[in-house]
């Protein structure tokens, strides 16, 4: 199992949201605990090891440590703020 850290910047992002989106979102994420790589996520281009996956109209931006099983939460934007 890899262990989940969420970034400060991620935090703020969370507040921001409605709480149906804050529980569809934290569902997603407590999944990487067991697949850091699921089916649908895709690997940045451009960037040397930032993943996103979706939730609904949401992207959710980490990085992955296979050698510490550390899984860090970055980003939680909506699709449209995601990539900018």
């Amino acid at each position: 199992m890899y262990e989940i850290i969420f970034a400060r910047s991620a935090r703020k992002d969370l507040q921001k949201l409605s709480n149906l989106d804050i529980n569809r979102i934290l569902k997603k994420i407590e999944m990487l605990e067991f697949d850091p790589r699921p089916p649908g996520c895709e690997k940045l281009k451009g960037e040397s090891n930032l993943w996103r996956i979706r939730v609904g109209n949401f992207r959710v931006i980490y990085t992955v440590s296979d050698k510490n099983k550390v899984i860090d939460i970055s980003l939680i934007r909506h699709r449209r703020e995601a990539y900018k």
